[in-house]
């Protein structure tokens, strides 16, 4: 969302001193239009401790590989950064500082990414609805009806245009099973690849056929079995192109799930949003020297409204 900021409200956004703050403004007013739409009494802002782990890269060494700077050091993954611009990280910085100074939580695994994160608490809430916020396609093999309602708040066209999907916009959208969706939908972007995230995919399979195997036959594991199965109703054609794929979509599974059982950690302890914030001078300060005070006090204003 900081990423969607940065790019999508003018760099003539900037401190007194002349420091853009662009994305803090941007990412600030979000979240305070993510509170009065949904009016949640909880919320976490996930982040990635690591955007692109060893143990996927170990798996599919393409994983991203497109995405790492320039500058780093050849011959292995390991420390890998990210192509981050130079004056977004500074950003981040000041949004951490202004969400702890409002006492709202952010979480994070070390060895994972923030999908995995939001995959895990969503994975284990019992107590109310969740929903998840994101740009990002992959999370929408969370949404899920039971033990809670789980739908994906996609922000794929921004957040004015945000679309919720739930199993059953899913399904329409992807043409996958309603009743088993969200493991339908990583099981169809695991066959037809996601250039974004450097994974190849099964050759010749794009989303369409994937969405047709799977509803023919229900599940990946069942059309593996059809692709080993000469009299079954797969075409020659495709029957090739999975078996020859068979490693990959095996290294690839793990890849494009989303983890449920990351080692999340919280900051504060506790997920509940503030009535007040925790540290109310230095959120004063902090907007006062960067120029953020309007967005703050929205966010503020959605916060009481609640």
């Amino acid at each position: 969302m900081w990423f969607r900021s940065y790019f999508g409200v003018p760099a003539s956004i900037t401190a007194p001193d002349g420091r853009p703050v662009n994305a803090v403004r941007g990412f600030i007013d979000s979240l305070a239009t993510l509170v009065n739409r949904e009016r949640p009494n909880r919320m976490v802002v996930c982040l990635d401790l690591d955007w692109r782990p060893d143990w996927r890269v170990a798996l599919i060494p393409s994983y991203k590989a497109h995405r790492v700077a320039e500058d780093t050091p050849s011959g292995g993954h390991d420390g890998a950064v990210e192509e981050v611009p130079d004056d977004l990280s500074p950003q981040v910085d000041l949004i951490l500082e202004v969400l702890d100074a409002f006492g709202i939580a952010t979480a994070g695994a070390e060895g994972f990414e923030a999908d995995d994160v939001l995959g895990t608490l969503a994975a284990a809430e019992r107590h109310g609805p969740v929903v998840v916020v994101s740009g990002d396609r992959d999370l929408l093999q969370l949404v899920a009806d039971d033990p809670v309602r789980v739908r994906v708040l996609y922000l794929g066209r921004g957040l004015a245009k945000a679309t919720m999907f739930g199993p059953r916009e899913v399904a329409e959208r992807y043409g996958v099973p309603r009743s088993r969706a969200g493991a339908a939908y990583a099981e169809l972007a695991l066959l037809r690849g996601d250039p974004s995230d450097g994974l190849p995919g099964v050759r010749g399979v794009g989303e369409k056929t994937a969405a047709e195997m799977i509803t023919r036959y229900g599940s990946l594991e069942n059309i593996l079995a059809a692709a080993h199965d000469p009299k079954s109703a797969l075409t020659k054609a495709l029957r090739a192109r999975i078996l020859d794929a068979t490693d990959y979509i095996e290294a690839a599974g793990p890849v494009v799930r989303v983890s449920r059982d990351a080692p999340v950690l919280l900051s504060g302890g506790s997920d509940r949003l503030p009535t007040a914030p925790a540290d109310p001078d230095r959120l004063a300060e902090l907007g006062r020297r960067n120029g953020v005070t309007s967005p703050i006090g929205r966010l503020q204003a959605a916060l009481d409204a609640l």
